[in-house]
């Protein structure tokens, strides 16, 4: 039987020399790989106690809403700034060249709930530390983080040593 990582696409040199690029547009494109990847995110929030699924864009989305409507959850979007309609929080994080900034609409998370934040990718941490202080802004508690692969080398676990933490793949480099 086949694992997720077999899915994965691996592009040598690629944004720079010396990279190894984890492509999932490779497992996206394969009716067996999602499901995979979707069951096995799954698997990593079995038994938590959880009233929302929120992801970050965009591709939290993909695997996001797929875990929401599996579980029967609503789903929130966390987005670039200037996407979402409505009144919105917004939180800035540095970037390796520059800063983002993200927002979630304010009536999106109510004081109380429990959320899990889900992406397909933790790098840096950086993205998902400041998608985690909004839903806290909002009186939401994070009570998990899931992703569907991790790049160990650039310390995003360090980031998020607050939450819980769990990804489907772990690579060692970056």
């Amino acid at each position: 039987m086949k694992k997720v990582e077999d899915y994965v696409r691996n592009i040598p040199d690629f944004p720079e020399p010396g990279i190894i690029f984890r492509d999932i547009t490779s497992v996206l494109q394969d009716a067996d790989g999602l499901h995979l990847a979707i069951d096995e995110m799954q698997k990593l929030i079995e038994g938590v106690d959880v009233d929302v699924i929120a992801g970050a864009e965009s591709r939290g989305f993909i695997f996001g809403a797929a875990l929401a409507y599996n579980l029967h959850k609503p789903f929130v979007l966390i987005r670039k700034k200037g996407k979402l309609p409505c009144e919105t929080i917004s939180r800035s994080y540095d970037l390796e060249y520059g800063s983002a900034t993200i927002e979630i609409h304010k009536d999106a998370i109510k004081p109380g709930q429990k959320v899990v934040v889900v992406d397909d990718l933790i790098a840096t941490g950086g993205t998902i530390e400041a998608a985690c202080k909004l839903i806290e802004e909002l009186g939401g508690e994070v009570v998990k983080t899931v992703f569907l692969m991790e790049l160990a080398g650039l310390k995003g676990r360090e980031k998020l040593k607050d939450y819980d933490v769990a990804s489907v793949i772990c690579y060692e480099g970056k």
